[in-house]
C-alpha cells in the first residue's frame, strides 16, 4: 500500500512595508532613550554591523576554563548569537542543531512525552545538565534564547566544572549584560503556521566623564505561532529580562539581573509509528487461536504526519522567574573575587494526551482484547482503514514547581611561582535545589477497579481522521504528591600551569557533599468482585547523603604560538537522584535511584589538536575520545537481583571549524562520530544489538553565509543525522530504528538602508520527509518538520 505524503503546509506571508508602520513602533521605544541623551534631537542611527562573520569564539565566558579555548584541553563548541539570529533559531533545541550528535532524538518512555530541551549528547541524557551562566536551570522547559550571547556546549569530563551532571557534558547558556553603550535592536518574524515573534533588545549606558559608570539592558520577546507540519500544536510565550550593571569600568562592579518567562503552549504527543519502515503488526507473538494475529497491518498506510491525536484541552503553561546578583571586585590587576546569588522558580502545569498503539493480548495462546484501559490498535472493520481507532489512554499529566537557591564566591587569579606562570580559578557552591510535583487520577472505566469511575476517559481517536474536540477525562488530582530537595556544598579549583612557550597543565579537582531528601506518596485502587473500592496510600520517605570527588587533568603541547596539541583524562558522576531529585528504596528494583546504589561514575580520554588559523579569524579543531560510564543497573540472569555491574562507552572523533575565511565568508561546522557499545550487561536496544539508543553513529552540520557587496547576504546550512537505533521495553513490532536523513536551510538578508534589514529563511529547503525522534516502546514518533519559511525584519538604531 502507497504511504500517505499529504502535508498541510502554511503559506509563508510577504513582509507588508516593515520599514513604515513596524518601524515606527520599534523606534517609539527607542525615543524616549535617545531623546534624554541628546536633549531632544535624535542621535544618527546606524544599523548593526554584519560585515563580518563573528562565528568564533577565543575564551569561554566561565571563569572556570583558565586558558584561552585554543589551550583548553577539552571539546568545547562555542555558538554564537549571530549564527542564532541569521539562522532564525528561537530555542535552544534549534541552536543545538549546530553541534553534531546534539538534539532531541527521544521522545519519552511508553506514553510520556519529554517535554522541552530533552536533549541527548554522545548517547546519554543530558536534559538535566543545562546551566545559565554556570548556574544549574532546572525544569523540563523549552528555553527562549532571545536574551543568549551565545551558547556554550561542553563535551567530555565535566564533573569538576558542575559537581553532579550526565557522563558526557553539559550545557551552559551565557546571558546577554549591559554595556558602556547605546544601542537599539529589534525584530518582527512572521512565518508558517501562524508565526509571529517580535523582539527587543535596548542597551542604555550611564557612564560618567571619567568612563565609569552604569548601564541598563532591557531584552524583550513575544511569539505566538504553530509548528509547520503538525495540527493544533502551538507555541505562544512572553518574556522580559531587564539588567543593570553598576561600577563599569571600576574596580568594584554590580550586576543585577532578572528574567520572567510565560508560555501558554499546547504539546505535541507525536504521530502513530504505523506504516514506517519497521513496522509491523503490535500483537502478541504467541497467539495460536481465538482472535488471530493481525498480519494484515504489516503493510498498512502511514498517517498523515500533521495528524494530531490529542486533544483541544491540552496545554503546556510554564512560569519561570529567576533573579540573580553578582559582584566582582579587582583586588589587583590580577586577582578578582566574584559572588553570584541566584534565586530561580520554574513551574509547568501540563497535560498531553498520549497513546499506546498496542495489539491483541495472548492469554495461554488465545488472542484476546486487552484491558479497556490498555493502549489499543483497533482494526473495527479490517478492510476499511477509515474505520480503525486508537485509544487515546495516557493523558499525561505534570503539575511540578522547581526552585533554586544558590551562592557561588570565587577567585580567579593569575601569578607566578619560580619560572611557571598560573591561571588560577577556585571556589566554593552553596545549592539548595527542590521539586515539588502533585499526582493525578489516571483515566477512569466503571468496569476497571484500578481506576476512578469518576475520572472518565477520552473517546478513541479515528486513526487516519483523528478529532481533537472531544470530551471525556476530568482532570482530577488524587491527593497524592512528591516533595524531593537536594543540598550541596561544593569547593573547587582550577589551574593553567605554563611552564614555556610550549608546554602547559591544565588541571581541576572538585569536591561535593550533597543531601536528598524525598517524601512522596502514592495512591492505589482496587475492587474485589462485585464488593466496595478500596483506596490504599503508600508513604515514601528516603534520605541519602555521600560524597563526590571529581578531576581532569589535560597536557598541553603547543607547536606555535596559535595552535595546540593536547591528551586529556576527567571524571563524572551522577548519585541517585541527582538528575529527578527522586530516589528508591534499597534492596530491590531497577531503579538506578535506589538509596543503596552507588552513583553513576564516568571516565573521558581524549586526545586532540586545535589551530587558529587565517591570521587567528578560524578555528580548527580535532579530538579523538572515549567516555567510559560504569555502575550500570543491570538484572542477573540467575537470581533476577539487580546489581551495579553494567558498563557502558562511547567513543569517537570530533572535528570543527568556525571563523571568518574572508572579510565576506564565514563558516561554522562540526562532524562527530559515535561508536557505542554494551561493555556489561544486557541490550538496551530493541533489536538486541549492544549499541546505545537515540545515539547516531555519525552526524554533521555546517552553517555558512558570504556577503555581497550590494548588501545582500546569503548563507545555507546542511544537518545530517545518521541511522539511530530506539530502546527496549517489550513493544511488539514497532520499529526498532529510525532511518538517518540530511536536512537542508537557507537563508538570505538585504539591508534596506542603514536602520533595516530584511531576512528570509527557508528550512529543510527540499522537504526532507523524516523521523525527528522517537518514543522508547516505538509506538509514536515526532515528523520532521517539514519545508517551512520565515520573513524577519530587523531593526537597528
Amino acid at each position: 500500500m502507497a504511504y500517505i505524503k499529504s502535508r498541510k503546509h502554511a503559506v509563508a506571508r510577504a513582509v507588508p512595508h516593515l520599514s513604515g508602520a513596524a518601524a515606527a513602533t520599534l523606534m517609539a521605544f527607542a525615543a524616549p532613550a535617545a531623546l534624554a541623551q541628546t536633549g531632544g534631537a535624535l542621535p544618527e542611527v546606524r544599523v548593526q554591523d554584519s560585515a563580518g562573520a563573528d562565528y568564533k569564539t577565543d575564551t569561554s565566558a566561565n571563569p572556570k576554563f583558565t586558558a584561552p579555548l585554543v589551550n583548553t584541553p577539552q571539546t568545547i563548541q562555542v555558538i554564537k548569537e549571530q549564527v542564532i539570529r541569521e539562522q532564525g533559531a528561537t530555542t535552544l533545541t534549534e541552536a543545538l542543531r549546530n553541534s553534531p550528535g546534539v538534539g532531541t532524538f527521544f521522545l519519552g518512555e511508553n506514553g510520556n512525552t519529554n517535554t522541552g530541551d530533552a536533549v541527548f549528547m554522545r548517547g546519554f541524557d543530558s536534559s538535566s545538565a543545562i546551566f545559565v551562566d554556570g548556574i544549574r536551570d532546572l525544569g523540563s522547559v523549552s528555553r527562549d534564547v532571545f536574551n543568549i550571547e551565545q551558547v556554550e556546549v561542553v563535551k567530555g569530563p565535566s564533573g569538576t566544572d558542575v559537581g553532579r551532571t550526565s557522563p558526557t557534558g553539559y550545557i551552559n547558556l551565557v546571558t546577554k549584560k549591559p554595556k558602556l553603550e547605546d544601542s537599539f535592536l529589534g525584530s518582527i518574524s512572521l512565518g508558517s503556521a501562524d508565526f509571529k515573534r517580535g523582539s527587543i533588545d535596548w542597551n542604555k549606558s550611564l557612564s560618567s566623564a571619567n568612563g565609569i559608570g552604569a548601564a541598563f539592558r532591557l531584552n524583550a520577546v513575544t511569539e505566538d505561532g504553530g509548528v509547520a507540519g503538525r495540527d493544533m500544536v502551538n507555541n505562544k510565550r512572553t518574556a522580559i529580562a531587564p539588567s543593570l550593571a553598576l561600577g563599569l569600568n571600576s574596580p568594584t562592579r554590580i550586576f543585577l539581573d532578572y528574567l520572567h518567562v510565560k508560555q501558554n503552549n499546547v504539546p505535541d504527543g507525536g504521530v502513530p509509528t504505523i506504516g514506517l519502515p519497521g513496522y509491523s503488526t503490535p500483537d502478541a507473538t504467541a497467539i495460536r487461536r481465538g482472535l488471530a494475529r493481525r498480519t494484515y497491518l504489516n503493510a498498512a498506510q502511514r498517517v498523515d504526519s500533521s495528524n494530531f491525536y490529542g486533544t483541544s484541552s491540552d496545554f503546556d503553561n510554564v512560569t519561570a522567574d529567576m533573579f540573580t546578583a553578582r559582584i566582582e571586585h579587582d583586588l589587583t590587576p590580577d586577582i578578582t573575587i566574584r559572588n553570584t546569588t541566584r534565586y530561580g522558580k520554574t513551574s509547568q502545569d501540563y497535560m498531553l494526551t498520549a497513546f499506546m498503539g498496542g495489539g491483541l493480548t495472548s492469554v495461554n495462546g488465545v488472542g484476546t482484547l486487552p484491558a479497556a484501559n490498555a493502549g489499543f490498535l483497533n482494526t473495527v472493520i479490517p478492510t476499511i482503514p477509515g474505520s480503525w481507532t486508537l485509544t487515546r489512554n495516557l493523558p499525561t499529566n505534570k503539575d511540578q514547581e522547581n526552585t533554586i537557591f544558590t551562592n557561588q564566591t570565587s577567585v580567579s587569579a593569575k601569578f607566578n611561582t619560580g619560572s611557571i606562570s598560573h591561571s588560577f580559578n577556585g571556589g566554593v557552591e552553596f545549592i539548595r535545589e527542590t521539586q515539588r510535583a502533585n499526582n493525578f487520577y489516571a483515566p477512569g472505566f466503571a468496569g476497571v477497579g484500578t481506576t476512578l469511575a469518576a475520572a472518565g476517559s477520552w473517546p478513541v481517536a479515528n486513526l487516519y481522521n483523528p478529532n481533537p474536540y472531544v470530551s471525556g477525562y476530568n482532570r482530577i488530582p488524587n491527593g497524592t504528591g512528591s516533595d524531593g530537595s537536594t543540598d550541596t556544598i561544593g569547593l573547587y579549583a582550577f589551574d593553567t600551569l605554563k611552564f614555556n612557550e610550549q608546554w602547559q597543565l591544565t588541571a581541576g579537582l572538585r569536591y561535593d557533599h550533597y543531601s536528598t531528601t524525598y517524601n512522596a506518596t502514592a495512591l492505589a485502587l482496587a475492587r474485589s468482585g462485585n464488593g466496595p473500592q478500596t483506596a490504599t496510600v503508600t508513604p515514601t520517605s528516603l534520605k541519602l547523603s555521600d560524597n563526590l570527588l571529581s578531576g581532569k587533568i589535560g597536557l598541553v603541547y603547543k607547536p606555535t604560538e596559535n595552535s595546540s596539541v593536547y591528551a586529556a583524562y576527567g571524571t563524572a558522576a551522577q548519585p541517585p537522584g541527582g538528575a529527578n531529585f527522586t530516589l528508591a528504596a534499597g534492596g530491590t528494583g531497577n531503579s538506578a535511584a535506589r538509596t543503596d546504589f552507588l552513583p553513576q561514575k564516568a571516565k573521558t580520554y581524549e586526545v586532540g589538536t586545535k589551530w587558529d588559523v587565517l591570521n587567528k579569524r578560524v578555528a580548527l579543531t580535532a579530538a579523538l575520545y572515549r567516555t567510559e560510564v560504569s555502575n550500570e543497573v543491570v538484572q542477573d540472569t540467575v537470581s533476577q537481583q539487580y546489581f551495579q555491574t553494567g558498563k557502558k562507552r562511547v567513543q569517537g572523533i570530533e572535528l570543527g571549524v568556525s571563523g571568518a575565511i574572508t572579510d565576506n565568508w564565514g563558516v561554522t561546522s562540526g562532524f562527530t562520530t559515535m561508536n557505542t557499545r554494551v561493555l556489561s550487561g544486557p541490550s538496551v536496544l530493541a533489536d538486541g544489538s549492544t549499541a546505545l539508543a537515540y545515539t547516531p553513529k555519525k552526524a554533521f552540520t555546517l552553517w555558512t553565509t558570504y556577503q555581497l557587496p550590494f548588501g545582500l547576504s546569503l548563507g545555507g546550512g546542511a544537518r545530517y543525522n545518521g541511522k539511530l537505533m530506539r530502546g527496549s521495553d517489550g513493544a511488539v513490532g514497532t520499529p526498532s530504528y529510525v532511518d538517518s536523513y540530511w536536512v537542508f536551510d537557507a537563508m538570505a538578508s538585504y539591508r534596506v538602508n542603514k536602520n533595516v534589514d530584511i531576512q528570509f529563511n527557508v528550512y529543510n529547503l527540499f522537504d526532507k520527509d523524516y523521523v525527528a525522534a522517537i518514543n522508547k516502546s516505538g509506538y509514536r514518533y515526532t515528523p520532521g518538520t517539514p519545508r517551512s519559511y520565515k520573513v524577519t525584519a530587523n531593526f537597528a538604531f
